[in-house]
């Protein structure tokens, strides 16, 4: 006799009215596992889809004109190529301060020269360009800066909102535009800056121009890489920290459904008497994963975008900060965000519950009756998790077989896969290694009964809180190595910057006054060296070595400096052609410095020398020496400064001013900016610098150490549900030894120890497998993604609070079915045992 599917959904599912915190717990387990995946998803998308407009705005794919000796560009400038018949435009940008702080780019635009295709050169209509090139004019901007203006979406077309410069002219919606960025005709714009005649730069058509024209300097629109390519590494990083919280999240999930089925035992016994096949009890079965799955994917998708929203603040920090990439803090979901998010949840769902109908499906009806045969076969299991962790071992070594013959700086997916295998090989011989261990204590303990007996009581507990401890052991390594890879990367990002910033001051004068500015720093007493800079761009034409020329078409960056005592010192360099004294005697004379992320990305090496394309034509530079640069995503060049300037015609960038033993820094600033009329951002001192990086720095790792500590708190609750699962049989267990003389407060302690034994053994597993995550990190991911090498730091504090962690975490997931038994009356203990 066939049971109707809806009655048997209906049967499986009144179980959970009798044990609500089993349906919390498995609800819980999809919702954190849920909220994880789909807020870093959620954050990947408003970031990418920021990448797209800031991509699909008009300067990214043009041509740029700047002055060679990098005074700014002029309308008497521009209308002299105009006459020449030069296709031009005029760009003029500058900052706005809204009225809540935030920082608006402005910029201005003259959309009848503007080249391409977008929306501002070919306006849809001649009332809209008309009223774009007219006064009042428009100002357009994208609805998710409108909160900045203090404006509601319905306030602001036509509105004309203040700032300290004077009003915008009216706001018309653009939701193409990049967050934070204004648009309007150059005329409108240059009454707001207040920057008369000067202009920003001059741009034109991709390949418009041959050459630059005279005094110009001319930047093809391939050099601009997009915010998109930079930040790919960045997103993958967060997406794998998500993806290993929802594998560590449906731990909790297997734990609930074993727990739950296993409670069923009867009622699936008499559905099977009655004549439920077990085809249609797997159905029933599997629809209730189903209904669960939509349920818990419903919430972890709305926990996920608050998640989302409480980090995106920190996640756009980071981005601006390392990338320059502008990312709106207001969530900007796709449609297949919500599908993707629900796929996910549902799959992982499916895969946690594939073992549960698998057995259900497997075992007879005698064997349901059975509490045993759950764990029938254990042993074959664990040969099986032995023989899989070998393959994953010799996967894992072809791989990075594989990856040790790629070109250095590629690979990254691939590391992230060598990564994933070793967390897998871990949690793969996990379970054998604590069952050889318990094997071997067991047979140390034979003088010790109670000893003996919790050693036994563990290996029987061992089959169910195998995932629980494998998911312990994957959280662990992974925070190990991460919060290492961290604690390694501030270690050298600050002793860099020591290294690096020497001078006390550090100044940047208008291009046209940096000669004046500088000879009047030379006559100054209290001025002990000038460590001036300049910046320029080229393209790595070729590359000579012994085994031959290769030709390249690569932009590069140029940076000279003043090598002085005072920083020639301290300056880092990672590897020299014969020593740090003959390079930095090479870098006078004229040889040049490569910086780690271009030396890695071709494979240069000192010795190497560079064709470098300049306005005097072919330059050759020898490679004296490579230096660090950490966070730099591009390749640079390094010459002295005055030899940059006279063989690029670099623009003046800053003065590095190194003062005397007690001189005021105060009353030199004050000095310069009334002989100069400097602006109060013109000049910074050395700690001011130094304060600024480090707190970018640590605002760029805020979400990584959110997530970990998340993932922490998943394994916990994990553990937790294993330990719930399995609690009833265990005071059965339990009972014959409070029937021997064993006070229950001693039963207590060893359950304690029991379980924070195991954890404390997981964590000592952890560690070794941690530091090669750290390696992996730093050594792998790190060079592939942003193309520059990091010292690998280990730190005993990191790996004693991993080890405490681990004990701490199994400690807080055992107290609650601790206190259970804690206030389990004797009687109740006999009466368990009896009817088992």
């Amino acid at each position: 006799m066939a049971t109707p599917l809806a009655t048997l959904l209906a049967t499986l599912l009144s179980h959970y009215r009798r044990h609500p915190g089993q349906l919390a717990m498995l609800l819980l387990g999809l919702w954190v596992a849920s909220a994880l995946w789909s807020g870093v998803q959620a954050i990947n998308a408003s970031a990418k889809e920021s990448y797209a407009r800031a991509e699909a705005l008009f300067t990214t794919s043009l041509d740029r004109l700047e002055r060679l000796d990098g005074a700014p560009l002029t309308r008497d400038d521009y209308l002299a190529l105009r006459r020449q018949g030069l296709p031009v435009s005029p760009l003029l940008e500058g900052e706005l301060t809204a009225p809540d702080g935030t920082q608006l780019t402005l910029i201005g635009i003259d959309p009848l020269t503007l080249p391409g295709d977008s929306a501002f050169a070919t306006a849809n209509n001649t009332g809209e360009l008309t009223g774009f090139l007219t006064p009042p004019w428009q100002t357009r901007i994208a609805p998710d800066t409108l909160p900045a203006l203090g404006l509601a979406l319905d306030e602001a077309p036509g509105a004309t909102p203040p700032l300290e410069t004077g009003r915008l002219p009216p706001l018309f919606l653009a939701p193409s535009l990049p967050p934070h960025t204004l648009v309007m005709d150059i005329a409108a714009a240059a009454r707001l800056l207040e920057s008369g005649a000067t202009l920003s730069r001059l741009v034109s058509a991709p390949g418009a121009l041959e050459v630059a024209p005279a005094g110009l300097t001319l930047t093809r629109s391939t050099r601009l890489v997009s915010p998109g390519q930079l930040t790919q590494s960045f997103h993958l990083n967060l997406t794998a920290l998500a993806l290993l919280a929802l594998i560590v999240g449906l731990f909790i999930v297997q734990a609930a459904l074993g727990l739950a089925l296993e409670q069923r035992l009867e009622m699936l016994r008499t559905l099977r008497a009655l004549g439920v096949s077990g085809r249609t009890l797997v159905a029933g079965l599997a629809l209730e994963l189903l209904l669960f799955g939509v349920i818990g994917a419903l919430a972890g998708i709305a926990g996920g975008v608050w998640l989302a929203r409480a980090l995106l603040p920190d996640v756009a920090a980071t981005l601006g900060s390392l990338y320059g990439a502008g990312v709106g803090v207001e969530l900007r979901l796709p449609w297949h965000y919500w599908l993707g998010g629900l796929a996910v949840t549902l799959g992982g769902l499916l895969l946690a519950g594939t073992g549960v109908l698998w057995r259900a499906a497997r075992l007879s009806v005698l064997d349901l009756g059975r509490a045993q045969a759950w764990r029938t076969g254990y042993q074959r299991q664990l040969r099986r998790t032995t023989l899989a962790g070998c393959l994953v071992a010799l996967s894992g070594l072809a791989l990075w077989t594989w990856l040790s013959r790629q070109p250095a700086g590629e690979g990254l997916a691939a590391g992230f896969a060598l990564m994933a295998a070793m967390l897998l090989l871990g949690a793969l011989w996990l379970p054998p290694l604590l069952a050889v261990a318990l094997a071997g204590l067991a047979r140390l303990a034979r003088r010790r009964p109670l000893a003996q007996w919790a050693l036994a009581d563990l290996q029987l507990q061992l089959p169910r809180l195998s995932l629980s401890l494998m998911a312990l052991l994957i959280a662990l390594s992974a925070s190990l190595g991460v919060n290492s890879m961290v604690g390694g990367f501030r270690l050298t990002f600050l002793e860099w910057l020591d290294q690096r910033l020497v001078a006390d001051l550090y100044l940047d004068p208008p291009a046209e006054r940096f000669d004046a500015v500088h000879a009047w720093l030379d006559e100054r007493a209290e001025v002990d060296e000038r460590l001036a800079t300049r910046n320029g761009e080229s393209t790595l034409l070729a590359v000579k070595s012994d085994s031959g020329e290769r030709p390249l078409a690569l932009p590069v960056s140029l940076f000279g400096l003043t090598p002085g005592n005072h920083l020639t010192p301290t300056w880092p360099l990672l590897e020299t052609h014969q020593d740090v004294t003959t390079a930095w005697a090479s870098l006078r004379e004229g040889a040049a410095f490569i910086n780690e992320q271009l030396a890695i990305a071709e494979g240069l090496a000192p010795g190497d020398r560079l064709d470098l394309a300049s306005p005097r034509g072919r330059e050759t530079l020898h490679v004296a020496a490579i230096y660090p640069d950490y966070g730099n995503p591009r390749g640079e060049v390094l010459m002295t400064a005055d030899e940059l300037g006279r063989r690029f015609a670099a623009s003046a960038d800053s003065i590095g001013i190194v003062l005397t033993h007690g001189a005021d820094a105060e009353a030199l600033a004050a000095a310069l900016a009334r002989e100069f009329a400097l602006g109060r951002d013109a000049l910074r001192d050395q700690a001011e610098v130094k304060r600024i990086a480090t707190g970018i720095f640590e605002r760029t790792f805020t979400i990584t150490r959110a997530l970990n500590a998340l993932t922490l708190a998943v394994a916990a609750l994990a553990l937790l549900a294993s330990l719930l699962a399995q609690a009833r049989e265990r005071r059965r267990r339990l009972a014959p030894m409070w029937a021997l003389g064993v006070p229950r407060g001693r039963l207590l302690r060893v359950q304690l120890a029991q379980l924070g034994g195991a954890a404390l053994a997981v964590g000592l597993v952890a560690v070794p497998l941690g530091i090669a995550i750290t390696w992996g990190l730093v050594a792998v991911i790190n060079v592939a993604a942003f193309g520059w090498r990091l010292p690998l730091h280990l730190f005993p504090g990191e790996i004693a609070l991993t080890l405490a962690t681990a004990v701490v975490v199994a400690l807080l997931a055992a107290t609650l079915p601790a206190l259970r038994l804690w206030r389990t009356p004797p009687r109740a203990l006999l009466a368990e045992e009896q009817a088992s």
